[in-house]
C-alpha cells in the first residue's frame, strides 16, 4: 500500500514539473515574438526627433545657407523641409544636404523663395 501511495506521489510531482516546463516554454516564445514586434509610438518619436536634430545640424553646417526660416519634419527616414529661403540656389543646396544625412530615406522639399526682409 505504501509503494501504491509513493508513485502518486512521484507521479502528481513529474506532472507539476512537466507542467511548469510547458509553461516556462511557451513564455519564452512570447518573449521571443514580443522582441521581433513593430517598434513603439515612443521609440518611434525619439528616432524621428533624433532625424530631423541630424537634418537641421547638418543644414547649419552647410556653407551658403541660411537656416533661420527652416522647419525640418521627418517621419520614419522620409523628410520633410518646409520654410523660406531668399534664392533658389539656397533650397537646392538644403535639399542635397539634408539627402546627404544617414537615415534620410527621401526629402521632400516644401521651401518657398522670399527675399530677405520680406
Amino acid at each position: 500500500m505504501k509503494a501504491f501511495q509513493a508513485m502518486k506521489v512521484i507521479g502528481g510531482a513529474l506532472i507539476v514539473v512537466a507542467s511548469l516546463n510547458a509553461y516556462a516554454q511557451s513564455s519564452d516564445a512570447m518573449a521571443a515574438s514580443g522582441a521581433m514586434a513593430a517598434p513603439s509610438a515612443k521609440s518611434t518619436k525619439a528616432s524621428n526627433r533624433a532625424l530631423q536634430r541630424s537634418v537641421r545640424k547638418a543644414l547649419s553646417k552647410t556653407k551658403g545657407l541660411s537656416v533661420n526660416n527652416i522647419t525640418v519634419r521627418a517621419r520614419s527616414g522620409a523628410v520633410t523641409l518646409e520654410g523660406s529661403v531668399p534664392e533658389q540656389g539656397q533650397r537646392d543646396i538644403a535639399t542635397q544636404a539634408a539627402q546627404g544625412v544617414a537615415g534620410v530615406t527621401s526629402v521632400k522639399n516644401d521651401l518657398t523663395i522670399r527675399a530677405i526682409g520680406q
